[in-house]
């Protein structure tokens, strides 16, 4: 019996990607030309505590994890390509980072459709209609703000790395030698990708939130925070299942997000290509 591969994830981030597997984790920048590779071992909270192993739990600490780490390899590789006055941040910068970050999600993904629907709504006594019609403005405000930044330079830079990071975890997948020649053959959407993550936390958040009855805008604004954990976890748990599961209900939770990532990636150079392959590289070895 052939043994399972490990399962490797990744971020694009300024001019380079990050890869991350069960063990390792590595970023790879081009700096001046050449390729600069860091590596760190893995460290998490749920080595130490078991519990947080467990469904549901896993993918709420991963998450938090992922975020931390997002935000410190951002900051790094913006140091490391040269862009004036960036340096990396201390823990307290990436507290603060988080804590705006999770704050505009909020207010933008969760504060603002519900506002939106109690006023566009106000006819509506079903459940499961607010939460549909809260939820697919939710999507609409999600896809209007990435193709606003989509048409960034440095977006556009990224997106073109976040392409040649899933062609080059589909090539490693594939079992094929990792050159640029090989990777560029393969697709830039990728089922594990975070965008569909995010697309299926959307998805997932109109079920569970259309079994809460109508409150009063600030009960409810707070029962959507309250419940943002469970649902991450739960999408969590459905995105993994994608990047394993031939099943057709899965593949059709997760197919918005597979569309969504024609929006978030871009055809990659042989250049791009080098760094991602250098980096699942670093964690390879």
């Amino acid at each position: 019996m052939q043994p399972v591969k490990p399962s490797i994830g990744g971020q694009a981030v300024i001019e380079g990607v990050m890869m991350r597997g069960p063990k390792t984790t590595a970023i790879a920048v081009r700096k001046n030309g050449e390729i600069i590779v860091k590596t760190e071992k893995n460290r998490s909270i749920s080595d130490k505590y078991k519990l947080l192993k467990l469904p549901i739990l896993r993918g709420i600490v991963s998450l938090i994890e992922m975020l931390i780490l997002g935000i410190q390899t951002l900051s790094y590789s913006a140091s490391m390509a040269g862009y004036e006055d960036e340096e990396e941040l201390t823990s307290k910068d990436i507290a603060l980072a988080l804590v705006f970050a999770l704050g505009f999600a909020i207010l933008l993904f969760v504060v603002l459709p519900t506002v939106a629907v109690k006023f566009i709504g106000s006819n509506l006594t079903n459940p499961f209609l607010l939460s549909l019609a809260e939820g697919l403005l939710r999507i609409a405000i999600f896809v209007i703000y990435i193709i606003a930044i989509s048409s960034m330079k440095d977006i556009k830079r990224v997106f073109e790395y976040h392409g040649a990071e899933h062609k080059t975890v589909h090539c490693y997948e594939h079992d094929e030698k990792l050159t640029p020649e090989n990777t560029e053959k393969y697709s830039t959407v990728h089922p594990r990708c975070g965008t569909s993550f995010m697309m299926l936390v959307m998805v997932v958040s109109i079920l569970l939130f259309s079994v809460i009855s109508w409150q009063g805008i600030i009960q409810r604004i707070l029962s959507r925070i309250v419940m943002l954990p469970l649902v991450a976890g739960i999408s969590y748990e459905l995105i993994q299942l994608a990047g394993k599961s031939n099943s057709p209900l899965i593949k059709a939770l997760n197919a918005p997000g597979m569309w969504l990532q024609r929006l978030t990636t871009r055809e990659p150079d042989k250049s791009q290509l080098e760094v991602a392959i250098a980096a699942i590289k670093g964690v390879l070895n």
